[in-house]
């Protein structure tokens, strides 16, 4: 069993022994190509999503606060976690010793929850502002102290795979070990499992599912008072649901696999448990490239800063720089062109903070 985002093949890699699976394949070429490419694009597309955020000198937009934080928790994975992963799959053993084999389980397991907490956040700010325009909204002080917070109780959760996860040495390798995790009982790793699928998946999808459904049949209400602003906050929350969709979907294999192998890993045939956990595992990890994707599609301002940004790495200067120049000014919200008009606090004024 894996709690975490390290390629745990020690217990599948012992029973394919023991039960003749020299006809298992042999995916280690494809997961080793698939792995690095993971890298390039997770640390490549998040730096590029903190770069933007922060060039926009809107550092107090709460929204892009957790934003920054969301890619800074991929960025971790990407260095941390997914390199470890490839030679792991690779040599098929642990060859970074124990104290790095606690350090990247325990950032993985917190990684992943920092990711869906901060989603959980950016619902309830969206929430809170748009069927509460007139209500409290939260500062930016108090958007980093939540961030703190989250990153506080992520690190609780994964604090016990600090003294569950150690170095095995396998019986057919005596030479190698595996960075495997150890629990005193069945029953107490079968109720880590569960904990973490309840607070890593189920509860803060279905809350915040209640909240994009709220807010989306609030918009459907008082469509005629948001008049044209509507449709930039359409697809500012359509890019805030992508995000958790991506989530949601990339997660949910990997979570199915681990809680079949803890009540019934039966169902998962021995020679094929290896192939089945690396596809799963690779899913789940393609979440850590995707959100800047889903941005930069969904978000024309980042657009216009990622052309920016690769003119400069080229070192070409077009004519209409200037133009482009003028517009960094202007902060990431796409404002209703009539917004000054607006009065103040109502829903038109305060929604546009993408």
């Amino acid at each position: 069993m894996n709690h975490t985002l390290l390629f745990d093949k020690s217990s599948a890699l012992q029973n394919s022994m023991k039960n003749n699976c020299d006809h298992s394949p042999d995916v280690t070429p494809f997961l080793g190509t698939s792995y690095s490419l993971l890298i390039f694009f997770c640390l490549l597309g998040n730096s590029s999503l903190i770069y933007v955020i922060w060039r926009r000198k809107e550092k107090g937009n709460v929204t892009h606060i957790l934003i920054a934080n969301l890619a800074f928790s991929d960025i971790l994975v990407g260095i941390f976690c997914l390199p470890f992963t490839v030679v792991y799959t690779i040599m098929d053993y642990w060859m970074f010793g124990r104290c790095l084999c606690k350090i990247t389980n325990f950032i993985g397991c917190a990684s992943v929850t920092v990711s869906i907490m901060i989603l959980v956040l950016i619902a309830l700010e969206r929430h809170q502002l748009i069927i509460h325009p007139t209500g409290w909204k939260p500062s930016g002080p108090q958007a980093y102290t939540a961030v703190l917070l989250v990153w506080g109780l992520a690190s609780l959760l994964a604090l016990p795979l600090v003294y569950a996860v150690d170095l095995q040495v396998l019986y057919i390798f005596p030479d190698k070990s595996m960075c495997v995790e150890y629990w005193t009982s069945g029953q107490q790793r079968l109720a880590y499992t569960v904990t973490l699928l309840l607070l890593q998946y189920v509860i803060p999808l279905c809350f915040i599912i209640c909240c994009y459904v709220r807010i989306s049949v609030h918009l459907q209400r008082r469509e005629g008072l948001f008049g044209r602003s509507y449709n930039h906050m359409r697809r500012v929350n359509l890019m805030l649901a992508s995000m958790l969709g991506a989530f949601a979907v990339c997660y949910l294999p990997l979570h199915i696999f681990n809680n079949i192998v803890e009540w019934n890993h039966q169902l998962i045939p021995v020679c094929y448990h290896n192939l089945i956990f690396a596809l799963c595992h690779l899913v789940a990890m393609i979440s850590t490239c995707i959100n800047p994707i889903i941005y930069g599609l969904l978000n024309s301002n980042v657009k216009q800063e990622v052309k920016i940004l690769v003119q400069r790495c080229k070192g070409q200067r077009k004519k209409g720089a200037d133009t482009l120049d003028e517009a960094e000014k202007h902060p990431l919200s796409t404002k209703h062109p009539n917004a000054n008009a607006m009065l103040p606090g109502s829903p038109c004024t305060e929604v546009e903070q993408l």
